[in-house]
């Protein structure tokens, strides 16, 4: 919760960039408008877990399932007084979990922070940077060569090249091959 709080509270700057990031994209805008939540009130999840492997829907559904996580565990805005900025960090906090699904990051401390880094390059919300510059502080001496060596280069390259996140509407493309999500963002195939 204070990670939530925190987020809100610093991303003052970043939260209407990202906000003129999705107007200025035409799937972005449609979000923006339409504001679709992922939610499991608004997800088919039998129908995600009929989707072929290796699609968006079928790999989300099986990142919740391995994580035992689940969409519903992010709290609503409390501290964004306009609507659409609360929005617009209410739909980063649920897409979260499809960028470790994109990433193919577990939810251990490693992949966490390697999503930090990602969505610190990606959002330049403070709580991300603070996120990928202090979570390393719990890994071991191995796990911090790896993530030095090949997973925050890696992440960094990625997120500088991917296209905005929060302009692909995750809802209306669960049958799209993760592969091809990727490559469609500018996201590298993962080490």
């Amino acid at each position: 919760d204070m990670v939530a709080v925190l987020g809100e509270t610093t991303g003052c700057l970043a939260l209407p960039n990202l906000r003129d990031k999705m107007k200025n994209h035409p799937e972005g805008y449609r979000i923006l408008q339409e504001r679709p939540r992922i939610r499991l009130s608004t997800l088919d999840m039998a129908r995600l877990q009929g989707l072929p492997d290796g699609s968006l829907g079928r790999e989300y559904v099986r990142f919740l399932e391995d994580n035992k996580v689940s969409p519903d565990t992010r709290m609503p805005p409390k501290f964004v007084d306009d609507e659409e900025l609360a929005y617009v960090i209410q739909r980063y906090r649920e897409v979260h979990d499809l960028m470790h699904t994109l990433l193919g990051m577990p939810t251990n401390m490693l992949g966490e922070v390697v999503v930090k880094w990602f969505e610190a390059v990606q959002t330049g919300l403070p709580m991300c940077v603070l996120g990928a510059a202090f979570g390393p502080v719990r890994l071991s001496s191995r796990k911090l060569q790896v993530l030095a060596t090949e997973l925050v280069p890696w992440a960094i390259r990625s997120g500088l090249n991917a296209s905005c996140v929060l302009n692909v509407y995750y809802e209306q493309r669960w049958e799209q091959p993760v592969e091809s999500l990727r490559e469609e963002l500018g996201i590298f195939p993962p080490p």
